[in-house]
């Protein structure tokens, strides 16, 4: 069982017309001959509603005892049982009584489209999950009651019923929403102006974002290159910490607010490791940006600033995204932190946006791990501590009163040995120690002021001093190398999971891929090569980035084999050793998608292949019938126009003749949409473009209808812009659209067909008013031998709108279906407009009639 549809009347606030908007549209389904019934709609004492429910059927709502009280709920297994076509149920985000089938009533809605039945419905802005926050910023009233964003999403249609803010609450002051004792309490609070105006920019927004969703659908599916508006990419910069859901829903607000806006969460594993990540947490936050449109990218860089400006930079990014530190405030001693050091080197192109958060200046919740590559500031750090750190530790102690003895200024001297190594590593702890043992010889160590040491007791102290500062050094600087190591494998390991997990879904392409290779390795190109032999140049199977392209393996900074024949060459830098094992399982990966795409390839080919097998077994059929129908036809009036015994009159003669030219003109007719199919199939149409005027081409192409004059009404205006198209093509594409809705209106009802400018394009609507097509089946129409229902009038191998669309598209434009209002179906054929204005010729009429 299909499932069925759900429209939704999305509104600002309460009282702008949302039920209304829905009975209305109920009364035009029943108008229709549609099974609608009223599911659950509650009119509030709303006059102009309660009268919009009149004539229209209501299934009995079930009663629910609660707590003494009898409520009433939508009947889901009523509502089942009746099996309508259309069900009206009001209030979407509704939070049913306890007792009920359901939660929410969104998830009684649900059963109803999984039972096929359309489902019409209600909801306000504020009810949505995302929004729920923003609508208690600004009412001051938190909603209770909410729909997830992705349910609404999920509708077939999203359709706005807007109202200015004055007009509402005029509407609001004449009592037709609330009861007049309640009036002025929500005029002074809820629906103020400003509320209202806020709301209503939340409402116009959200429904743009789902507007641009449709939009780029239609710019993929009709492969529309040209662009149509400024997009905004904000890259959210995430360290694995509690704060990243916030920056998350903060981009995902920002993009909303632009066309097309997009966003791109990105976690910069460190090769030194940063074991504040919680995992657990990185998986929710993956979730969360893609379940708001997002998507997440793992880069592994070794200076978390740099790495990010150059993904940001490289994925084209306009606004970055950063949380305020969680480092206390003794901590940036250290450094500035990454949000002030990308919002210094982050240039004029990108902005720069720090949000506050509840765990700002809180610390983080593990240290830090220490690594091998430290960085040249906690380098500095280490050599200060190292050997500064003695230096004042000695003037401290000579110049104060106090004798701690050797024993104590050794314990002093060896806590610097101990930070320089914590700090910078085993050179700097190294040299801390002998700079100390030189200053506790010289000034602690009697004889002072001499390197010669008089108790042997000293002497041994000194050594063991020695012996502690290089073993606690060599311990800590080996516990940094081994959390460094244990951090770069647990990232690759995360890398390479994603990758591999991918690759298996068969959600990655091949460029996608070579991009994640540049963004993980921070390359300006990265290509994959291949040739058929040893002796055989290279060449290219895919590339990303910019730059010279590499034709040969050895020309590029780092180079990784893939079998014999197969390389993966990147451009940029040259890569340490230990990056090249991540690199070669890439390469591996690259190598599966490319077989995988060109898989794919062939079995797109045989289908092609299998398509015109069964063409050619559906040209053979119409051979076989419909072609020997008119033939047999002329063959019989020839037969008996020939015969020497009948003597036939000059009226049953002219009979006999007019079946023979009958018969041939549907010939005629068949083998030109044959030869067109013929031509669309194996390419070689060759259409001359030139600008045209549609006024010209339509009329021309009613030759063919008969009675154009009561069959047909035409409304071209002469003020349209000129077309670029061919205009033989256009003329027999339009002529097909017109003779297909002539054969399937019914008798006295004529077909219309008008002509309007949109933008840079030219719309040719043919409206009949036959019994249209189902939405299943609108796109099966266009398919070569079709014919819907089975059993047209007249004759015909469905092949009329098959070679219109072909026509369509080689010029340039489209062919598409739509539901006429009222019943029938409308053919929408879009031309591209020329650029240039058009001719007007002065004292001609402003449209053509017939």
């Amino acid at each position: 069982m299909a499932r069925g549809k759900l429209r939704i009347y999305l509104g600002a606030a309460p009282g702008v017309g949302k039920t209304y908007a829905m009975l209305s549209e109920a009364h035009r389904r029943i108008e229709r001959s549609t099974d609608c019934v009223v599911a659950f709609v509650e009119h509030h004492d709303r006059p102009r509603t309660e009268v919009m429910l009149r004539g229209l059927e209501q299934v009995p709502r079930k009663e629910i005892e609660y707590r003494g009280t009898t409520f009433t709920e939508m009947d889901v297994d009523a509502v089942l049982r009746r099996a309508p076509a259309v069900a009206l149920v009001d209030e979407l985000p509704h939070t049913n009584i306890p007792g009920s089938r359901n939660a929410k009533r969104w998830q009684d809605v649900e059963e109803l489209l999984a039972a096929g039945i359309d489902v019409v419905s209600t909801v306000n802005i504020q009810h949505l999950e995302s929004l729920g926050d923003v609508v208690e910023s600004i009412t001051g009233v938190r909603q209770k009651e909410t729909v997830p964003d992705e349910v609404v999403r999920r509708a077939d249609q999203i359709e706005l019923v807007d109202m200015s803010p004055q007009a509402l609450r005029r509407r609001m002051a004449h009592g037709n929403i609330y009861k007049p004792d309640k009036v002025d309490a929500a005029l002074s609070n809820y629906f103020r102006p400003g509320n209202l105006t806020a709301l209503r920019e939340l409402a116009l927004l959200w429904v743009a974002d789902r507007v641009d969703e449709y939009l780029q659908q239609y710019r993929s599916e009709h492969q529309v290159s040209k662009i149509w508006g400024s997009r905004e990419r904000i890259v959210v910069g995430l360290t694995g910490g509690p704060e990243g859901r916030t920056l998350i829903r903060r981009a995902a607000r920002l993009a909303e607010k632009g066309a097309g806006g997009e966003v791109l969460a990105v976690y910069i594993a460190r090769s030194d490791g940063l074991t504040s990540a919680s995992p657990k947490e990185l998986a929710i936050q993956r979730t969360l940006v893609e379940d708001l449109g997002g998507t997440f990218h793992h880069v592994v860089g070794d200076d978390v600033p740099v790495a990010l400006l150059d993904f940001a930079r490289g994925v084209n990014a306009t606004q970055i995204v950063l949380g305020v530190s969680r480092r206390k405030g003794w901590q940036y001693v250290f450094g500035p932190g990454v949000g002030a050091t990308v919002a210094r080197d982050s240039g004029p192109d990108l902005d720069v946006h720090l949000i506050t958060h509840s765990e700002a200046g809180r610390g983080r919740g593990l240290p830090v791990s220490r690594g091998a590559r430290l960085g040249r500031s906690r380098l500095i750090w280490g050599w200060l501590t190292g050997i500064g750190g003695p230096a004042l530790l000695t003037l401290l102690l000579t110049h104060s009163d106090a004798d701690l003895g050797l024993t104590n200024n050794m314990l002093l001297f060896l806590t610097l040995t101990v930070g320089a190594a914590l700090l910078g590593g085993l050179l700097p702890s190294l040299v801390s120690a002998a700079v100390g043992t030189m200053l506790l010889n010289w000034f602690f160590t009697p004889p002072v002021h001499r390197i010669t040491i008089a108790d042997p007791k000293n002497m041994l102290a000194l050594a063991i001093f020695v012996l502690v500062a290089a073993s606690v050094a060599s311990v800590v600087d080996l516990a940094a190398r081994r959390t460094h190591q244990a951090a770069r494998l647990r990232a690759e390991s995360e890398i390479l999971s994603f990758l591999a997990g991918n690759v298996l879904r068969g959600e990655t392409s091949l460029e996608a891929l070579l991009e994640r290779v540049r963004e993980t390795f921070a390359m300006e190109s990265v290509a994959l090569l291949e040739r058929k032999s040893d002796v055989e140049p290279w060449t290219c199977a895919g590339r990303v980035g910019t730059g010279q392209p590499v034709e040969r393996p050895e020309d590029a900074d780092v180079d990784m084999p893939v079998g014999d024949h197969m390389a993966l060459a990147l451009s940029g830098r040259v890569l340490p050793a230990e990056d090249r094992r991540v690199l070669a399982a890439f390469a591996v990966q690259a190598t599966v998608v490319l077989d995988r795409q060109r898989l794919r390839s062939e079995a797109d080919q045989a289908k092609e292949l299998a398509e015109g097998n069964r063409i050619r077994t559906a040209l053979l059929a119409a051979v076989s019938h419909d072609l020997r129908t008119p033939l047999a036809g002329i063959k019989a009036a020839v037969t008996s126009l020939r015969s020497d015994d009948v003597a036939w009159s000059e009226e049953d003669q002219a009979e006999l003749l007019a079946g023979i030219e009958e018969g041939a003109d549907r010939l005629d007719h068949l083998v030109g949409n044959l030869l067109d199919m013929s031509r669309l199939q194996t390419g070689t149409l060759a259409p001359t473009i030139r600008e045209i005027d549609v006024d010209e081409v339509v009329p021309m192409a009613l030759g063919g209808i008969p009675d154009p004059e009561s069959t047909v009404v035409l409304d071209i205006p002469e003020t349209l812009p000129m077309v670029t198209v061919d205009k033989g093509l256009l003329e027999r594409s339009v002529a097909n659209i017109v003779e297909n809705a002539v054969k399937y209106s019914p008798d006295g009802k004529p077909v219309f067909v008008s002509a309007s400018a949109h933008a840079d394009r030219v719309e040719v609507r043919v409206v009949d008013r036959g019994p249209g097509v189902p939405d299943e089946a609108k796109d099966r129409i266009f398919e070569p031998f079709q014919r819907y229902g089975d059993a047209p009038r007249g004759a015909g191998v469905g092949l009329g709108l098959a070679v219109a669309r072909g026509f369509a598209e080689a010029i340039g434009g489209t062919l598409t279906a739509e539901d006429t209002p009222g019943g029938g179906l409308t053919m929408v054929l879009t031309l591209p407009a020329a650029t240039s204005p058009p001719s007007v010729q002065p004292g001609l009429p402003a449209t053509a009639t017939s």
